[in-house]
């Protein structure tokens, strides 16, 4: 495009205008160049233009265009019907997770109220002092062993603290069930700047309820007295006690220690790092005091273990993930130091965007229950004609599912579904375990489950079946066979890894790891049953080498222990080939299965994008589509064409797509001006060909704007595109050109 030929034309010719054009005044980004340079021909090869294409399909017939608008609109209309469907999914993963973690804390939940109990009667056996004595406004005179405050410390093993906060609001839950008066205080009440009177208000605001603006403890004494029941004893949780003020914390510990008698308050404190922790925070007078008991959380791995097993594993919800996003996922909770709640954020900004970006992603909550799916499709209005056509439409259904799931087009979509529900309670089957096998080489069950998603280790290990789904497995019995190796996974990976582990147990542990099997597959009759068959061969050979006498032994006892050994590796080696029989035969991705983007999520890149974030590519997108965004009616009507109603720096950035990596800013400015003066020239060239100057006069015109102002919005621009990242401002060098800094969505 050349405005700068075009906006000169419909202006006036006279002098003055163009001295007013060639003297640009506001800043100092509109220099132009001297006249003799622009004479001379470039002698540098300048860069070949980067244009940045938001549509680049070609343009559309009115009947495609009617029948996208209808398919849009139709689709809107079903958004609120998926997003209830994500309501639901993930209040249900949420509520699996919360039951997990307060399952892995339970026994230490047990073993901290159990030590509160202790630590309560020991305190009021010192003494058991009266109402006037409690209440009183000084602490009792006693020995220095009544003094000793008994300390709780919580090792939690996190890097990031946040993890630990759901951790201590459960404790403080459980314990209150247990009627024990909890307050939970955090690291910023310990600051140097509230002092320990911070720490007062907050307890007195927790107990009391009340808000005081002279906090005193022996309020808090007179609080516990009046409660009419003094069997109870009073928890502070310090939740992370390495991020408090030392010098405060003491000062609490020092004035906690000298009214334990009058309250009895029982201190515990979470520690990240390691249990010496307090001996480098706190002085050695508050040392003294404190009785300290330890106590150990779960780690992190144990954690994100027990929520892959219950929400991605045993699929609570029947939400899954592809291989590609569980890789991406694990990465990412290893990159944030194994936070698992940037884990779980990132899983609920995947269920999220699944049910967004996915139309058929509402019969996922449906495959729960045994509702039929059509009925259920038809109560809120969806047709089992435009489902089925959604559905026949998937790549996985043209890939994997064509003439293998039903003959009959109706049966298609519910049989299909059937047959995923089925293989995905297969896949789970062998995932346990496996990982019940891996546990005693401490393999984690996210690094096996990212590699059982893989679809190309399935395609590795198993025979060439054409993809198609037949009998049980998955894949065609008769084939493998044929094939007398076992080709369980690649030569290197945590799946060969567990196996490698089982050929090596004792006779103990794999009873005891065939026992964990019997549970996991009871859903799997055609697996129980084997499973059975090889407990009772342990047990027989077990029970055998039991029944023996150890006074009885004899040489020829001696001379048999070697056939009893090889006879152990036997029950070994059938152990490891029925574990690679169940990897081979029903552990079949997800990905690999027809229908299954309907419950699985895929799109790793619109994740990452949510996550990292990439505000620049964002802008550049905003930008070039303001006309969707804003959706007015003017933008809508004139399709592509640049209008002077759209923001100055959309209209300037769009203008950057003619250019290369440098803009001449008067060829710029002169695009930029025509594009303002559009409106202004239409009046103009329309009052030329208006029958009478009276209407002409009447006719209302926009004002035109001066150039001043043309000049002070094209600054403005190219500053707020300075801003954003997009533009490098002009050097001395080239005070007449400005840098584009980025390119490509």
């Amino acid at each position: 495009m050349a405005p700068s030929a075009t906006a000169p034309e419909s202006l006036s010719p006279s002098t003055t205008l163009d001295t007013t054009e060639n003297n640009l005044q506001p800043f100092f980004v509109l220099h132009r160049a001297r006249s003799r340079k622009s004479e001379k021909k470039p002698t540098g090869t300048w860069k070949t233009r980067r244009r940045i294409d938001l549509s680049p399909s070609l343009p559309k017939n009115g009947e495609n265009l009617d029948a996208e608008k209808a398919e849009a609109w139709d689709d809107c209309r079903h958004v609120g019907i998926r997003m209830e469907a994500f309501d639901d999914v993930w209040s249900k993963i949420k509520s699996t997770i919360k039951d997990v973690l307060r399952d892995i804390n339970t026994n230490v939940f047990n073993e901290i109220h159990h030590w509160v109990r202790e630590s309560f009667n020991m305190i009021t056996s010192f003494a058991t002092p009266t109402f006037p004595e409690a209440t009183g406004s000084f602490p009792m005179v006693t020995d220095a062993a009544s003094k000793q405050l008994f300390t709780g410390l919580v090792l939690t093993k996190n890097m990031e603290f946040v993890d630990d906060l759901l951790t201590f609001e459960e404790l403080g839950s459980y314990l209150k069930s247990q009627g024990c008066h909890v307050a939970n205080l955090s690291s910023l009440e310990f600051s140097v700047k509230n002092g320990i009177g911070g720490c007062l208000r907050s307890l007195l605001r927790q107990f009391l309820m009340v808000a005081l603006d002279a906090p005193d403890v022996s309020i808090l004494a007179t609080w516990y007295r009046e409660q009419g029941s003094c069997n109870n004893p009073v928890v502070i949780i310090i939740e992370d006690m390495e991020r408090c003020s030392g010098s405060v914390l003491s000062d609490f510990i020092l004035m906690l220690s000298e009214w334990v008698l009058k309250i009895p308050v029982i201190l515990i404190m979470g520690v990240a790092t390691t249990l010496d922790a307090p001996k480098s925070i706190l002085q050695s007078n508050a040392l003294h005091h404190l009785c300290p008991c330890k106590f150990i959380l779960g780690t992190p791995p144990e954690r994100m273990d027990a929520v892959v097993e219950a929400v991605l594993v045993k699929q609570c919800s029947g939400f899954s993930i592809s291989h590609k996003v569980a890789v991406f996922m694990r990465n990412y909770f290893v990159s944030q130091d194994g936070t698992l709640t940037s884990f779980i954020r990132a899983l609920k900004i995947a269920c999220a965007q699944h049910f967004f970006m996915e139309p058929l992603s509402f019969m996922l909550w449906f495959l729960l229950g045994d509702d039929n799916l059509m009925l259920q499709g038809e109560k809120y209005g969806l047709s089992p004609e435009m489902m089925l056509k959604h559905a026949l439409n998937l790549p996985s259904y043209q890939s994997y599912g064509r003439n293998k799931i039903a003959k009959q087009q109706d049966e298609t979509l519910v049989n299909g579904l059937a047959e995923l529900k089925k293989l995905q309670c297969q896949w789970s089957t062998v995932i346990l375990c496996l990982y019940e096998a891996g546990k005693c080489d401490k393999v984690t069950l996210l690094d096996l489950f990212c590699e059982a998603l893989d679809p190309e280790s399935f395609k590795s290990r198993a025979p060439d079946n054409g993809g198609g789904l037949e009998n049980d497995s998955g894949v065609s019995s008769s084939d493998f066979y044929k094939h007398q190796q076992y080709h369980t996974t690649r030569k290197s990976g945590f799946i060969c890894q567990a196996v490698q582990k089982l050929r090596d147990l004792p006779a103990v542990q794999l009873r005891k790891l065939l026992k964990g099997w019997e549970k996991y597959t009871v859903s799997a009759p055609q697996i129980h049953d084997k499973v059975k068959k090889l407990l009772s061969e342990v047990k027989f050979e077990d029970g055998k080498s039991l029944g023996q006498d150890l006074s009885t032994i004899s040489k020829r006892h001696a001379s048999r222990k070697h056939l009893k050994i090889e006879d152990s590796k036997a029950v070994n080696e059938k152990a490891a080939k029925l574990l690679e029989s169940m990897v081979r035969n029903y552990m079949q991705p997800l990905e690999c299965v027809p229908f299954h983007e309907i419950v699985c999520f895929k799109n790793v890149n619109a994740l990452q994008t949510a996550l990292i974030g990439d505000p620049r590519r964002r802008i550049q997108v905003d930008l070039l589509d303001v006309r969707n965004i804003i959706q007015c009616s003017c933008c809508i009507s004139s399709s592509n064409t640049l209008l002077p109603s759209m923001h100055d720096s959309s209209i300037m950035y769009t203008l950057a797509q003619e250019h290369g990596d440098l803009i001449n800013l008067h060829d710029w400015y002169q695009s930029f001006k025509s594009i303002v003066l559009c409106l202004s020239n239409k009046g103009k060239h329309g009052s030329n060909y208006s029958p009478s100057l009276k209407k002409r006069k009447a006719t209302t015109e926009p004002a035109k704007p001066s150039e001043a102002s043309i000049q002070a919005r094209f600054c403005r621009a190219v500053t707020e595109l300075q801003i954003t990242g997009l533009l490098r401002m002009p050097s001395k060098r080239r005070p007449d050109y400005v840098q584009r800094v980025a390119f490509g969505l």
